[in-house]
């Protein structure tokens, strides 16, 4: 038995379409908010046996896990590009499955020692940190499989059980991934709930969901805020991008345009953390604007399973339309468009072609609105307090980046850039070893490292007299 034959209803069910052929891929049960409500009963009942296991315990378990995922990589993988679009090769299906084991792994090797937070001879305290129950966590359909690891590796591994919602669009590959993770988990410590908006709202207002994780647009992200906050509900979401690159007028482009190329259309573009809008100097302007053109022109796009592939459709055909809509506001606005913006309207498929736009002013649609699609504008500049000032200038802030051969400019630059992460000469490259989250409305809290997992627990402050209770081991 495949795994797509174990996650599909036995009955009924929708039919979920490949995006780059219009095929059926397989069918996906649609329960509603009576099936949620037993799955939060069933998680709530299973969390305290799990949290008894102790970290040492967990990890072993999560390890484990992580294992699963490795043995069931290439079957995971060709379900996910045949449901998302994506190709197997390049940054893209293979690699999200490679990533989705190395991230939970790299979560479950994250110090977890409590923390002396004060010890002077006359007063010692200690933070320790416990479950917070159960978390809720809600996905997107961009990187469906990587970031439900995201959400439940550090709620699992702090103790919580999990309640996981993934989007309509992307059901197949979520369910996939907990049916593999559920083959070692005990049961009911991860459930997986497809369903629709109103799944996701009782979600987000439920009495039995003790914390809630969001990765999606700022529209959502708010609606989930707000619906939480009768319960009082922990929230960290990550939310919509639009992140602005800055080249120096001493980088080289040759160097640079396959990085920028990559920062900018990674999964065809559909990643919040992908550059959106690049700033580019005067004296580099024409030079930029012609390697990027090489580099694109180099890049395939065709259906995922085409091993020779790197770029695929868009998921979704309201999000083409986004695109296509974007590219010719920007068309009719004076852009000069250096290569694609010329979509097949009889092809198969949501395939939008790669597309570069040049000459556009900072306030055309393509640059001030997140396009989350293959299509890059490059705005020109004359000085550098202006590219930063357009760079700082909208009201979201995920991630932005640097791209210049001197270190000392290159951290000046970072510093002044409203942006939950700075890159240096790359851009979109998260790490699990270093916090992610972003400023202004692109989300608060954080995900990853030491400080993600503790946005997954309660902190217990034990203080007294120096020598009133006994240090931890």
């Amino acid at each position: 038995m495949t795994i797509l034959d174990a996650i599909t209803p036995a009955t009924g069910g929708r039919t979920v379409l490949d995006p780059a052929t219009g095929e059926a891929v397989g069918r996906v049960a649609e329960p509603g908010v009576a099936e949620l409500d037993s799955a939060v009963a069933a998680a709530r009942a299973a969390q305290p046996a799990w949290a008894a296991r102790g970290d040492a315990g967990r990890v072993e378990v999560l390890s484990a896990a992580a294992d699963a995922i490795v043995a069931n990589a290439e079957e995971l993988a060709v379900l996910l590009s045949r449901e998302q679009g994506k190709p197997l090769n390049g940054p893209n299906a293979r690699f999200e499955l490679e990533a989705c084991a190395t991230w939970l792994r790299a979560t479950l090797a994250v110090p977890l020692e409590p923390e002396v937070a004060v010890d002077d001879g006359e007063t010692y305290a200690e933070i320790h940190h416990r479950p917070l129950g159960v978390v809720g966590a809600i996905g997107p359909w961009n990187w469906p499989m990587m970031i439900s690891i995201w959400q439940l590796a550090p709620a699992l591994r702090m103790g919580n059980t999990v309640v996981l919602k993934p989007s309509e669009f992307t059901p197949l590959s979520v369910l996939a991934l907990a049916h593999v993770l559920n083959t070692v988990l005990p049961a009911d410590v991860l459930i997986a709930v497809p369903g629709g908006r109103e799944v996701g709202e009782a979600l987000s207002t439920h009495p039995g969901i003790d914390k809630l994780m969001f990765t999606g647009s700022t529209v959502t992200g708010k609606a989930i805020i707000r619906a939480s906050a009768d319960s009082v509900k922990r929230v960290t979401v990550e939310l919509g991008g639009n992140d602005a690159g800055i080249v120096l007028d001493d980088a080289d482009p040759a160097a640079i345009a396959e990085g920028l190329f990559w920062g900018a259309f990674i999964n065809t573009g559909q990643t919040c953390a992908a550059l959106k809008r690049l700033y580019v100097p005067d004296a580099l302007y024409d030079a930029v604007c012609e390697e990027l053109t090489k580099v694109a022109g180099a890049m395939p796009m065709g259906v995922g399973l085409d091993e020779q592939n790197v770029l695929g459709p868009l998921q979704n055909r309201k999000q083409y339309d986004i695109v296509a809509g974007l590219v010719d506001e920007a068309k009719a606005g004076g852009g000069r468009v250096l290569i694609g913006g010329d979509p097949d309207p009889s092809a198969p498929g949501n395939f939008y072609p790669t597309t570069l736009v040049a000459d556009l002013p900072n306030d055309n649609p393509l640059v001030a609105r997140e396009q989350f699609g293959p299509a890059l504008p490059i705005i020109r500049y004359s000085s550098l307090d202006e590219a930063v000032a357009w760079a700082n200038g909208l009201d979201v802030g995920l991630g932005a980046s640097v791209w210049t051969p001197s270190p000392e400019r290159a951290r000046d630059v970072a510093l002044r850039l409203d942006a939950g992460t700075v890159w240096i000469n790359e851009h979109g490259a998260i790490d699990p070893r270093v916090p992610f989250g972003g400023a202004k409305q692109s989300g608060y809290g954080v995900e990853f490292a030491r400080a993600g997992l503790l946005e997954c627990a309660q902190p217990v402050a034990i203080k007294g007299a120096a020598g009133s209770f006994a240090p931890s081991a």
